[in-house]
């Protein structure tokens, strides 16, 4: 009789992990086009939502948590969302005041 291994098994996390980016999307959309909120707090909310889904991508599709060393894995992630909040801010900045 064969085995079972732990490489065929149905991949939820992928799925679930997809529903949500899915979900954080449109939610994104919607506060964008469909609300009456203030620009700058539009602005904000769909931000925190990027910044939810890319925590979740990471967590779900690039399996951070399946590192040996776990300790740099986490300091490299620091330093790529470090780096990834400074272009972003830059750039919002930098276009924001090109009257």
């Amino acid at each position: 009789m064969a085995s079972k291994s732990a490489n065929n098994h149905f991949p939820w996390s992928h799925v679930i992990g997809f529903m949500l980016s899915i979900v954080l999307t449109l939610i994104a959309l919607w506060v964008g086009l469909y609300t009456n909120l203030p620009f700058n707090t539009v602005v904000i909310t769909v931000f925190i939502l990027a910044f939810i889904q890319a925590a979740i991508q990471l967590y779900m599709f690039m399996h951070m948590t399946e590192s040996k060393n776990g300790i740099w894995q986490s300091g490299n992630m620091l330093f790529a969302a470090f780096i990834a909040i400074v272009i972003v801010a830059g750039t919002v900045w930098v276009m924001g005041s090109m009257h």
